[in-house]
């Protein structure tokens, strides 16, 4: 089977507009969590969500073509644009042996929102015409390929919090069938509208913490009440390894395992079996490795974090045996269709710089969640293999595992 790496990395959210910043906020347990601004969110149950602060979509996209396109390609665009810059794309890169690999849990909810009042209050003929090619998800993938050029596969997964990492594995499974030499894989979310903070708050899925957003997204906490919705984009440029190694290229790490599965259990609440299958498979792929850290789902919801608890522990057979995991979410919100990208992405760069991201926001601990959870601040570590998590609605799963090489 081919060998798949990561050679270029990009990422924007609620804690920096690029991987370096917004990675080593992460690591300081940096909050990009506030009041909504997005749109006014008085009258709402829930005011507070991780939002991407001082971006200028101008800087990715013409200034005409910006309207074109809803905030989540906006997103994706830059982190896609740092991440091929960092993998120094050439002149002589084979662009039809090259693909993408995009997703988003929602996509353009905001044009979706938006032109649904447009119909209602001016009437259909004031639809934009941009409305449908700048809202659909694989029109991430789309505008991508044309920033990139690239010509292979054009794919993208639409799963919910899932759909990063499955977005990651369908780049991995093009490369090791030949499919293409090289995937940019790209996961973006822009949801805080209305509709999405409104439909989240309405399942009673998101924190309520209105008077204190620095402390309420708080994964693994006895005192967690739910979810904080974030935004942004994360990006990696995969290539098959001994194309890699032909060019120079610097590598990141080593795709080593995925796994994938489905609850048929329940859409919205989290079964214990289908997050332990994916993370067996992933884990039997990658020859049953040590792990040195796990990128919790870690959603700050009580049944999330317990399951996954109980899962890590189920894998490698006790509390005893398993590695360190923390969740990002404290600091960035659940970024929905893109956390699996970003997580990563973070995952990738605690790789390199041998550093576990902290859990922020753990004061009390819950008798379900009895892990080490890497509370106490960032983390020096020696990292070799590493592993991420992302669960979504419908009982969808998937998991990936790193390795430096």
């Amino acid at each position: 089977m081919r060998r798949v790496v990561v050679t270029g990395l990009g990422m924007i959210n609620s804690v920096g507009n690029d991987k370096e910043s917004a990675f080593k906020a992460m690591c300081e347990g940096a909050c990009g969590i506030d009041t909504i601004t997005l749109f006014d969110p008085e009258k709402y149950s829930v005011q507070i969500a991780g939002e991407v602060k001082d971006f200028d979509p101008a800087t990715v996209m013409a200034p005409k073509e910006v309207k074109k396109a809803d905030r989540f390609i906006h997103l994706g665009l830059k982190a896609a644009k740092e991440a091929m810059e960092d993998a120094n794309i050439g002149d002589d890169i084979d662009m039809e042996r090259f693909g993408v690999s995009a997703a988003s849990g929602i996509g353009g909810l905001p044009s979706i929102e938006k032109n649904s009042i447009i119909i209602a209050t001016k009437g259909p003929r004031r639809i934009s015409p941009f409305f449908i090619p700048g809202a659909l998800v694989n029109m991430l993938g789309g505008f991508v390929s044309i920033a990139h050029g690239t010509k292979g596969p054009n794919l993208s997964s639409v799963t919910a919090c899932a759909a990063g990492t499955h977005s990651i594995n369908e780049a991995v499974k093009t490369i090791m069938c030949n499919g293409a030499e090289r995937m940019l894989v790209v996961a973006a979310e822009s949801a805080i509208t209305g509709a999405g903070v409104g439909g989240f708050a309405a399942m009673k899925a998101l924190s309520t913490r209105n008077d204190d957003p620095k402390h309420s997204s708080r994964p693994f906490d006895a005192d967690r009440d739910g979810f904080v919705m974030g935004e942004g984009a994360g990006s990696l440029v995969l290539e098959e390894y001994e194309a890699a190694k032909a060019r120079g290229a610097k590598i990141y790490g080593e795709i080593i395992g995925f796994g994938e599965s489905g609850d048929a259990s329940h859409i919205t609440t989290p079964s214990l079996d289908g997050p332990s299958r994916a993370m067996k498979a992933a884990y039997k792929m990658a020859g049953e490795p040590k792990l040195d850290y796990v990128n919790a789902h870690g959603t700050s919801t009580a049944i999330n974090d317990k399951n996954e608890t109980l899962a890590l522990k189920a894998l490698l057979g006790s509390k005893e045996n398993c590695p360190p995991m923390s969740s990002v979410k404290g600091q960035i919100g659940h970024c929905l269709g893109a956390a699996g990208g970003i997580e990563a992405v973070t995952c990738l760069m605690a790789m390199r710089d041998g550093i576990i991201p902290p859990t922020i926001n753990f004061e009390k601990a819950d008798e379900n969640c009895d892990l080490d959870y890497v509370t106490e601040g960032a983390r020096k570590a020696e990292l070799n293999v590493v592993m991420s998590n992302s669960f979504g609605f419908g009982g969808t799963n998937g998991v990936v595992i790193f390795k430096k090489i």
